[in-house]
């Protein structure tokens, strides 16, 4: 990848809504050129999309968990991605090393919230669980270094 577009990326990155003219301004280069290196990053898929970063206690999600799982049969088939995909409170689900299968991130508003999906996460993929709570996050989200 060429080093200009690592400049587009992490200004992207770090503010979504730059606009082509100040993209411009911070790389020297003309808007149309911009806008074009743009467009290819994301044709090539380096750049998904943009979205909004949104404030969980705002919209009503205040508690964050991490939960491990792995399956009760380890000969049973490993999808509990698609068993669990149709559950919105989990944010993320990484498939992970070590002695559990996946890691799920979720939110929820209440204790009992987190603990009705947990039984929903265990009846879906047929999986036992461990849940860790998150206290504060004093960072997340940050731009990947380039």
């Amino acid at each position: 990848m060429e080093e200009m577009d690592r400049q587009i990326i992490a200004l992207l990155a770090r503010d979504g809504r730059m606009s082509f003219t100040d993209l411009a301004k911070e790389t020297g280069l003309s808007v149309s050129a911009v806008h074009q290196r743009v467009r290819r990053l994301q044709k090539r898929g380096v750049i998904k999309g943009f979205t909004a970063q949104l404030d969980a206690e705002q919209i009503g999600l205040p508690l964050t968990a991490f939960v491990s799982i792995k399956p009760i049969d380890p000969a049973a088939p490993d999808d509990a991605p698609e068993r669990l995909a149709h559950l919105p409170q989990i944010e993320a689900c990484h498939s992970v090393a070590g002695e559990e299968s996946y890691i799920l991130k979720v939110r929820v508003a209440t204790p009992n919230d987190l603990e009705e999906l947990l039984q929903q996460i265990r009846a879906a993929a047929n999986v036992s669980t461990r849940t860790t709570v998150v206290l504060s996050t004093p960072y997340e989200d940050r731009p990947p270094p380039l």
